[in-house]
């Protein structure tokens, strides 16, 4: 079992940044891959970043903009957010992978304003 919170949304305007934090209960050492999900309303969710052994994955409209990282000493996967625009409001999702297992977390809103 692994349990997750997140932390770190809220309003900003465009241009600005935000560091999204997904605390586990496990060491981020034995999860892999952890991931970053974003959902918009009336929209699916969708996978913008993810993180496993020797390989990182964006997805285009985030390339350059966003990156995920670990912090096995804090149980902490996190995603830092630069040069927000207003179509990157969303709810966003951490998602780690633990014995073939996935756990998410509760979300936290993104709204960026123009």
């Amino acid at each position: 079992q692994v349990h997750i919170v997140e932390s770190g949304g809220g309003l900003v305007q465009a241009g600005g940044s935000l560091r999204l934090s997904c605390v586990t209960s496990r060491s981020t050492s034995v999860l892999n891959p952890v991931g970053w999900y974003r959902q918009a309303p009336g929209k699916q969710r969708e996978l913008i970043s993810s993180l496993d052994i020797g390989s990182t994955y964006y997805r285009d409209s985030v390339k350059g903009r966003f990156t995920i990282s670990k912090d096995n000493a804090k149980n902490t996967v996190y995603l830092q957010m630069n040069s927000l625009k207003p179509e990157d409001t969303a709810v966003y999702y951490c998602k780690v992978v633990f014995l073939f297992k996935e756990y998410w977390g509760q979300g936290t809103q993104v709204t960026v304003s123009s």
